[in-house]
């Protein structure tokens, strides 16, 4: 009997044709992980990482069908408190933790910038650091006072344990209370739509939750923009915060690992600043 013998070229084909068909060994591996992981995660914690962090799940789940995961609000303190007492799988923080509040395992997801907003028909083109802070004492109470028209300043801030408050505290206040007289909401959206509704409100809040309803001010002639917190020009900048008992593992690990990944980080940077 002949030995069939094959010209190089057609072994190449064939070659092509098998790699074409037969699905590679890494899909397998993937597909296999995407069956086998399972199970719940609870995320509690800022309300302004809470829709970062609804997106990332639902990416999440979208390659791992089998898995659910809640995230709730609560404001950032009580995302600390529940990474601490277990009543979360990931606590989440949209401030730097306090020396107290120390001794959880942190990983930074993203960075934000705190933008100050004000009416869009508000004329004032900038404020200074010092002229927030002594908006929010109450000893600037007119726009006039600040180059705007003559016109009473409405003051909006967050509640006590939000971590936009919290960032806001230390990043502007420097040791001084924020005036009793503010209107405290409880949300980064009710901010927005305080001053989207008052032509003459102030508030703060996440860069990543601005719109055209507000007018983001620049703050001592720097613009609240991604670029300008990154290169640090932009000084009301602070991290966005994943906090875990002890080094996270089984499938808090997972969706640790996938958040820091390109395509986790391909959904921070749609709205805010990745860090990876």
């Amino acid at each position: 009997m002949k030995r069939l013998i094959l010209p190089l070229a057609v072994l190449a084909l064939l070659v092509l044709l098998a790699a074409l068909v037969l699905p590679p060994g890494g899909g397998a591996v993937e597909q296999a992980q995407a069956e086998s992981l399972s199970g719940k995660l609870v995320l509690a914690g800022s309300t302004s990482v809470q829709p970062l962090a609804e997106e990332l799940a639902e990416e999440f789940r979208a390659k791992y069908p089998r898995v659910r995961i809640q995230v709730q609000g609560g404001g950032s303190s009580a995302g600390i408190a529940a990474a601490r007492s277990g009543a979360a799988d990931i606590g989440t923080s949209s401030r730097e933790l306090k020396p107290e509040e120390r001794g959880l395992h942190e990983v930074t997801i993203a960075l934000d910038g705190i933008a100050i907003v004000v009416h869009p028909k508000n004329p004032v083109t900038g404020l200074t650091l010092e002229q927030v802070r002594r908006i929010y004492t109450g000893e600037i109470t007119d726009w006039k006072q600040v180059g705007g028209p003559a016109a009473p300043i409405m003051v909006v801030t967050r509640e006590a344990g939000s971590g936009t408050r919290g960032a806001f505290e230390d990043l502007v206040m420097g040791g001084r209370r924020i005036s009793t007289k503010a209107i405290v909401q409880g949300s980064t959206g009710a901010v927005r739509s305080s001053v989207a509704q008052a032509a003459g409100a102030i508030g703060y809040i996440s860069l990543g939750a601005l719109d055209r309803t507000v007018k983001a001010v620049p703050l001592d002639g720097v613009r609240p923009t991604g670029d300008n917190v990154k290169n640090r020009t932009y000084k009301l900048a602070r991290p966005f915060l994943f906090l875990t008992r002890e080094a996270p593992k089984g499938l808090a690990k997972a969706f640790i690992d996938f958040v820091l990944s390109k395509e986790g980080q391909r959904v921070v940077a749609a709205e805010f600043i990745p860090v990876k």
